[in-house]
């Protein structure tokens, strides 16, 4: 059933307004955790007056920002928002407020605060102020921009990405281990860009040991990520660079009961943070670690590896989001890694995807889909079941 604020069909019009307004959004994805990205854009007479985006948890909405730009100019003009305004006192005012008192005259939006708890009620406060209210504007863009946190908000769980670089045959290694470099530098720039979106890195101590990474997107541009190391039985070196760098109480080592007592104080000695969380068959639980990730805030999560983590969360149905990037090689061989550990699927209970992207970077492809057979909405509060 339509409510009065949508329209059945909108003018194109909108649109090109509306897309200017999720390219601002897009500026401030990775940085405005708990928050969602917003942008925001004021027209008036077909021209641009001012524009503005939410750059950061306690700092301004996209809407004040913009707003506060176009001063006595926003009176009659049109206001373009990528997500319903605010409607009650957090950190900052509610943007409805704002948008009523200064004179614009038609809100339009592109979807609603996913939140039910606020779901409607802004548009519901513009429309019996007497502004026109126009509903669903680029509503499919602006629902994936905000995936994150409205998954985050629903469920209490972030949002999960697994990103594999693999051979064309499966392989994450050569039968030696090594995975430097598999892909090309045009893929491992995109790796760069990806870790700028999302909240928190997620490997195993697997990856700390072979590889020794930061973890770090490089360059940060204002990003300061969480990284996040599983290590049930406290086999990550000392000298690993998650220890000793700039960043390391923004390191987390997730372990368990079975992690000797002075590796963990060892741990906490360098100044990084350890929860010690249930574990399964000598790996850590992930249904109480997406728990304990989400009580913290973090809305989006990059899980880079090994092949264990990544079979984990594959069996927990815990991955909403498949990144793979393809190169043009063979690796082959009993002993070279593949890209999932266990025992693998019988075919007829094969996890099933559905690709969203494919496209060329560089020379290898860069391949998105998601899983076919599930949705994180079917996971209850708690630790979750099907």
């Amino acid at each position: 059933m339509r409510t009065p604020f949508t329209t059945k069909k909108e003018p194109a019009k909108h649109e090109r307004w509306m897309e200017l307004a999720l390219a601002l959004a897009h500026k401030g994805v990775g940085l405005t955790r708990p928050n969602p990205p917003v942008g925001a854009v004021i027209v008036r007479n077909g021209r641009l007056i001012a524009s503005g985006f939410h750059k950061r948890a306690g700092a301004g909405h996209a809407e004040v920002i913009a707003l506060k730009k176009a001063s006595e100019k926003a009176k009659d003009a049109s206001l373009y928002v990528t997500l319903e305004p605010c409607s009650s006192f957090g950190k900052t005012p509610p943007c409805v407020n704002a948008i009523i008192k200064s004179g614009i005259r038609e809100v339009i939006v592109a979807t609603r605060d996913p939140n039910p708890r606020h779901q409607g009620r802004g548009l519901f406060a513009l429309k019996k102020a007497g502004l026109k209210v126009i509903e669903g504007v680029c509503r499919n863009e602006a629902q994936i921009l905000i995936e994150p946190f409205k998954k985050w908000i629903l469920t209490g769980r972030p949002y999960v990405s697994l990103k594999l670089a693999v051979s064309l045959d499966g392989k994450i290694a050569d039968r030696l281990g090594h995975s430097r470099w598999i892909t090309g530098t045009r893929s491992r720039e995109e790796v760069q860009a990806l870790r700028r979106r999302v909240d928190a890195i997620l490997v195993g101590a697997g990856t700390i040991i072979a590889d020794d990474p930061s973890l770090l997107p490089r360059p940060p541009k204002g990003r300061h990520i969480y990284r996040i190391v599983l290590d049930a039985r406290g086999c990550i070196p000392p000298g690993a660079q998650i220890l000793r760098d700039d960043s390391r109480h923004q390191t987390i080592i997730v372990t368990s009961r079975t992690c000797p007592p002075k590796t963990i104080h060892a741990w906490e000695k360098a100044n990084v943070q350890v929860w010690i969380l249930p574990s399964q068959n000598g790996r850590i639980a992930i249904p109480p670690l997406m728990v304990k990730i989400g009580q913290m805030g973090l809305l989006h999560v990059l899980c880079e590896g090994g092949s264990e983590v990544a079979d984990s969360l594959v069996r927990e149905k815990t991955v909403d989001e498949f990144v793979f990037f393809v190169a043009p090689c063979l690796i082959g061989g009993h002993n070279a890694l593949s890209a999932f550990g266990g025992n693998g699927w019988l075919l007829k209970n094969a996890p099933r995807l559905t690709f969203t992207e494919c496209r060329f970077i560089g020379k290898d492809i860069l391949i998105r889909a998601k899983p076919e057979d599930y949705h994180w909405l079917h996971w209850r509060h708690g630790y979750g079941s099907f």
